[in-house]
């Protein structure tokens, strides 16, 4: 698999590819959120891709204190082959190299396979309470 940077070009792979991974919701407009991302930074937006085709993809964000990693998805038909684990690196290499020192994301609780695809990279579940408010609806 090779990695590179998100281009306008794979918006509708990369939306179909998080809805085969089950990573979109009603009340995120995945375009918008693409659009929003590349709006505030066009780095850190990466793809893997196969012989021309969107396997995995992740957005990726530093402010200065902590990175952030959203919308890690893997085409569930070539799961378990390690493109998993390698876009992570990817995203971990882009935050260590703007210095970042530690990496947060947050996993829906009724998404076993995806904490344990986290827990066997070594992320340590923090003890925390995640909030959110939405500001903007995108209906």
């Amino acid at each position: 698999m090779k990695v590179r940077a998100f281009r306008r070009g794979d918006a509708d792979a990369v939306v179909a590819l998080w809805e085969r991974c089950g990573l979109t919701r009603s009340w995120n407009d995945p375009r918008q959120d693409i659009d929003r991302k590349l709006a505030v930074a066009d780095d850190g937006f990466l793809v893997g891709e196969i012989d021309g085709t969107v396997v995995a993809a992740v957005m990726v964000g530093y402010d200065g204190h902590r990175g952030w990693v959203n919308y890690l998805g893997v085409d569930p038909d070539v799961e378990g082959e390690g493109y998993g684990r390698a876009i992570m690196a990817a995203a971990e290499s882009w935050l260590v190299a703007r210095g970042c020192p530690k990496l947060n994301l947050q996993v829906r609780s009724t998404n076993a396979g995806a904490m344990a695809f986290y827990d066997s990279l070594g992320f340590i579940r923090d003890d925390v309470v995640s909030y959110g408010k939405r500001l903007i609806d995108d209906d």
